[in-house]
């Protein structure tokens, strides 16, 4: 077995934060804990920022740059360099969300390809990513992956989102980057799915470059995976696959209910566990095909790679397993992670502060949703402090 008290060593895990920055964490956790808070704080925050009131510096001294590298890539810099001297890594995530116009996708690929030339010139940044709808509207991935008939205008908006695509892909097939796409709700996916595909017969002929997204709550998604396998073995080519449990629960049981169909997410948590932890298995058991980047702040998870790893002779820094997640939070498993020799990447997400609001709001609620992410950050938190004292 893996170290059980790998992830405990809070002298690692902190060792990059200031007396003070250790203080506004807790700070900061602590108001997530309280699921009223966090409510109130959303609807206030929101209210504040649609009405021009002057909130920006106030959210930028706290939640903002506890969770977000910077306002802009330059801005991320000093954040990206600081932690690539314990070894954890950075992908850059634009996270600007829900844009309809073609003049906001060309933006958003443009900075796309922006942060494929940054990262081809750190070694800090060898991971790219972007989203699907960053690239296209919601409702064309929805209309394809329903098998409904574009029209003239819609086929030629397509067209565009799948140039964006490959645009991004080729440039990062060149410069040796490998990009991340990120999984959406589960009505628009099948489409995203099938540019992934479609990316990965392109630019994965020997190594990895496109990365799709499987988000496990869903209890189709391991089978798609071996779908996948099989074609890739037939076809000649490789897979890259990011594994996280995923971000949009809610929304996907009341989609359900709401239209009458069964929902495509797990019925537990533990099903949810079960269906992440036998996916992790089926990929490292299949690395000559697939690579993975395992998005997970689970510890659990992280033991059992590890435990895996070592059971099949894998070493701890080969390429194709990397460990990542978001900039913020689960400190103790990067840290301690990289400080172990294993591949880490933190999401570092960037964008002006109004537009990256929805993303940490969503943080904000996920953390007071998932029960004992919060406990686990606070009391580590607590223990590093009282080190510090001592």
């Amino acid at each position: 077995m893996a170290n059980e008290q790998l992830f405990d060593n809070t002298k690692i895990a902190f060792q990059l934060k200031s007396d003070s920055e250790l203080e506004r964490a807790y700070f900061l956790f602590k108001m997530i804990s309280h699921q009223p808070l966090v409510r109130i704080g959303t609807a206030a925050t929101n209210f504040a920022l649609k009405a021009n009131l002057p909130v920006e510096g106030l959210i930028r001294s706290t939640v903002f740059d506890h969770f977000c590298g910077g306002v802009n890539e330059d801005d991320c810099l000093p954040v990206i360099d600081k932690m690539y001297t314990k070894g954890v890594c950075s992908v850059l995530d634009f996270s600007v969300e829900g844009k309809e116009e073609e003049a906001a996708f060309d933006a958003a690929m443009q900075k796309t390809l922006k942060i494929i030339r940054f990262s081809d010139e750190k070694e800090a940044m060898p991971i790219a990513v972007f989203k699907p709808t960053g690239f296209g509207r919601f409702h064309l991935y929805q209309k394809k992956g329903e098998g409904k008939v574009f029209t003239e205008a819609e086929s030629q908006e397509w067209n565009r989102v799948l140039e964006r695509f490959d645009t991004v892909c080729k440039l990062a097939k060149e410069k040796d980057v490998e990009v991340l796409i990120d999984g959406e709700e589960s009505w628009m996916q099948d489409a995203a799915d099938d540019v992934c595909e479609e990316m990965m017969r392109r630019y994965n002929k020997d190594v990895p470059i496109v990365y799709n997204t499987l988000q496990l709550y869903r209890w189709d998604r391991l089978d798609y995976l071996k779908g996948l396998y099989e074609r890739a073995k037939k076809d000649g080519f490789t897979i890259g696959v990011k594994i996280v449990r995923g971000a949009y629960m809610e929304k996907e049981r009341d989609r359900a209910e709401e239209k009458r169909y069964d929902s495509p997410i797990c019925a537990t948590k533990e099903a949810t566990d079960i269906n992440f932890n036998t996916t992790l298995e089926y990929i490292l058991n299949r690395l000559d095909v697939i690579s993975v980047f395992i998005g997970t702040h689970n510890e659990q998870s992280c033991y059992q790679a590890m435990d895996l790893m070592e059971q099949m002779n894998v070493a701890k820094n080969d390429n194709r397993v990397w460990f990542g997640q978001l900039y913020g939070m689960s400190d103790h498993i990067s840290f301690n992670l990289a400080a172990n020799g294993y591949n880490v990447a933190k999401y570092v997400p960037f964008g002006p502060v109004k537009d990256v609001m929805p993303y940490l709001i969503r943080r904000a609620e996920e953390n007071t949703s998932v029960a004992g992410q919060t406990s686990r950050e606070l009391s580590l938190l607590k223990e590093e402090k009282q080190r510090r004292k001592l």
